[in-house]
């Protein structure tokens, strides 16, 4: 249920049944993001307090998600049922529609359920009259499914075009597991116990999950759970992280006592696990933006490794504003990026991000590179990170940086993080149940 029984747009106050509050909050959500730009993460941040039932809030993640994903196939299908396209004024309503076409879809939800919930959720958003051609292209989309697609088509055609060049061989499989949903991966907190224990306590809550070969401390869940269900996730036992972020651990690999530095920190979830595995690094958490510090902090805290870090509000590309001119051992730069490799997690990314971003990015990559590496004691590593499967931003951004760079090296990484990349390794969506991510591992010469 919801603490929000009317919507104030509708002409007459109608209480909502059961089910209908997530669905008008879905098709709000979509309508910012679809029609007016918006991050999916920042609208359903202020619309999943709005709903108190934890069903209710997966359910609405998982609304928006399928349709994001599928939101060419949806389109094409009204575009082929209706006489009449909606107008832009009417975003809220179209996004309703291909709600509708999600649960029956992607979702798979009971479709008497999914139909008359949909339908009443029209009339609560004050649609009385268009609840008739909402019921119609929903009883429609039942009978006769809706029309598949290329999963490219998902894509825009510029970085399809990219993902084609960079992967050619692989671009198809990219494609499709891009536009599916991610298995839960979970970090298990050395500090709190064994792996081998935690699947054993997920075993008896009745949660089928399995370790993985590349990461030790990553544990999967084929079917997710709220993080309230996870033994142990209150205590900092547990933490949600994939697969390929997790591994970026194994590939810095500080010594024990380093002093390292987490050049582009928020949340906190890659400093926290380097800390969980060796509690006696001397950890500085960065981040350019003063309010995601509030997210390292409560990282820490949870997962209990806050006395062994050191958190800071700085620009990494910027260090004579904060740096105290000490080296550091090692240095983690998971570098914004295009975010190509984790739209199954973001599929906003299709919407939102343009040509333009990727030449703004590499550039930003290029400094934050020159500025880190100039903090990097000799003999130290610096890891360059993305969760991008562009070359630019990767193989072609480290060769650009060594070639120019005559301290630098890189040292080779083994095929576990992915396809050889020239300097570095890059894994792709989907492989081994993970995101696309990108690692290469520069040395700073003598």
């Amino acid at each position: 249920m919801t603490r929000i029984q009317q919507d104030k747009q509708a002409p007459q106050r109608v209480a909502m049944a059961p089910g209908v509050p997530t669905r008008v909050l879905a098709a709000k959500v979509l309508a910012q993001v679809i029609g007016r730009g918006r991050s999916l993460k920042a609208e359903l941040a202020k619309a999943l307090p709005e709903l108190d039932d934890s069903r209710d809030r997966a359910l609405l993640e998982a609304l928006c998600f399928a349709v994001l994903r599928r939101r060419g196939a949806y389109d094409a299908a009204l575009a082929q049922w209706m006489q009449r396209p909606l107008s832009v004024r009417e975003d809220e309503l179209r996004a309703l529609l291909l709600v509708g076409f999600a649960q029956l879809d992607a979702l798979e939800l009971p479709a008497h359920a999914a139909l008359s919930a949909t339908v009443d959720a029209a009339r609560a958003m004050g649609r009385d009259r268009q609840a008739g051609m909402v019921n119609a292209l929903l009883r429609r989309a039942q009978r006769e499914g809706i029309p598949q697609r290329p999963a490219r088509e998902a894509f825009p055609d510029w970085m399809a075009d990219k993902i084609e060049q960079d992967w050619p061989e692989q671009a198809d499989a990219v494609f499709s597991a891009s536009l599916v949903a991610a298995p839960l991966w979970l970090r298990v907190n050395r500090q709190h116990g064994s792996r081998e224990a935690v699947l054993a306590q997920l075993a008896d809550g009745g949660m089928a999950a399995e370790g993985s070969t590349l990461g030790s401390d990553a544990v999967r869940l084929p079917v997710p759970v709220a993080v309230s269900a996870l033994p142990g996730f209150a205590a900092g036992a547990l933490s949600v992280q994939d697969l390929s972020a997790q591994l970026v651990a194994d590939a810095l690999a500080p010594r024990p006592g380093a002093r390292v530095l987490d050049a582009c920190a928020a949340p906190g979830g890659k400093s926290a696990h380097l800390l969980e595995r060796d509690p006696t690094l001397q950890l500085l958490a960065l981040d350019i933006d003063p309010r995601r510090l509030k997210r390292i902090s409560e990282t820490f805290a949870r997962t209990g490794v806050g006395a062994q870090a050191r958190v800071l509000a700085a620009d990494a590309t910027n260090p004579d504003s904060w740096w105290d001119g000490q080296p550091f051992d090692a240095i983690l730069l998971d570098a914004p990026c295009s975010a190509t490799g984790i739209i199954r997690r973001q599929p906003d990314v299709l919407l939102h991000r343009r040509p333009a971003d990727i030449e703004a990015l590499v550039a930003l990559q290029g400094r934050l590179l020159d500025a880190c590496f100039r903090m990097l004691a000799p003999g130290g590593i610096l890891l360059y990170a993305t969760c991008s499967i562009l070359r630019e931003e990767n193989q072609f951004q480290v060769e650009d940086f060594l070639h120019r760079t005559p301290r630098a090296g890189f040292l080779p990484l083994d095929e576990r993080f992915g396809h050889d990349s020239w300097a570095g390794r890059q894994r792709l969506p989907g492989e081994e149940g993970a995101d696309g991510f990108f690692y290469a591992r520069l040395l700073k010469k003598g």
